[in-house]
């Protein structure tokens, strides 16, 4: 009877030792890749000369900028994809969804307990600024909902620039979450297309 409850004891340490060094390693991570995102986006203005919406054409896994959130107070790393490497990294552009300035939907991706773990705070009216090596695109707050898991209609062509911000639901949920919180912004930007379209 001492042997198995020793056992369980050690096998807990484990598990907890274990959930410490893989919040570590996401921490790091994510440090790691913030730093290169401001190195990329530290004078965008100097490379907005060279560079262009469409030439932008990152590859998997590169971090491509920083997504800024003023109400949270936080800068969050964007990596390219949205599998657990690139999330482990911080928030992911799901491939094949357009970049700031295309004039289409640009889909962001991230963990509800590492990088939007505050995402619940938000309002409508609230910001997001993108920062990328060609500009800072900003947007607005106009919509929230929750959706199912495997709903994958909210990924689609929106005819005009829509910012698709999505993460797991409910946010304390321990485990696999059956939902999605979905976020939708518009561009506020003065030089950004889409203004004129109601959402």
């Amino acid at each position: 009877m001492k042997k198995l409850s020793l056992l369980f004891i050690l096998s807990g340490i484990l598990i907890l030792a274990y959930g410490g060094f893989q919040w570590l390693e996401t921490e790091r991570a994510q440090k790691e890749s913030l730093a290169e995102a401001k190195e990329l986006t530290l004078s965008p203005t100097e490379k907005s000369d060279s560079l262009s919406s469409a030439d932008f054409a990152p590859e998997i896994g590169e971090t491509i900028g920083i997504l800024h959130i003023p109400k949270l107070e936080s800068d969050l790393p964007i990596v390219e994809g949205t599998d657990e490497d690139e999330l482990e990294k911080g928030v992911g552009h799901y491939r094949g969804t357009a970049f700031p300035g295309q004039g289409e939907q640009i889909v962001l991706s991230g963990h509800r307990d590492t990088v939007f773990r505050r995402m619940g705070e938000l309002e409508l009216g609230d910001k997001f600024t993108v920062k990328l090596p060609y500009g800072e695109f900003s947007y607005e707050i106009v919509d929230t909902k929750i959706v199912s898991a495997d709903d994958r209609t909210v990924i689609k062509p929106q005819g005009k620039e829509v910012l698709t911000v999505t993460t797991c639901y409910p946010f304390r949920f321990i485990g696999n979450a059956p939902d999605r919180y979905i976020i939708t912004a518009l561009p506020i930007n003065k030089d950004d297309i889409s203004m004129n379209n109601k959402y």
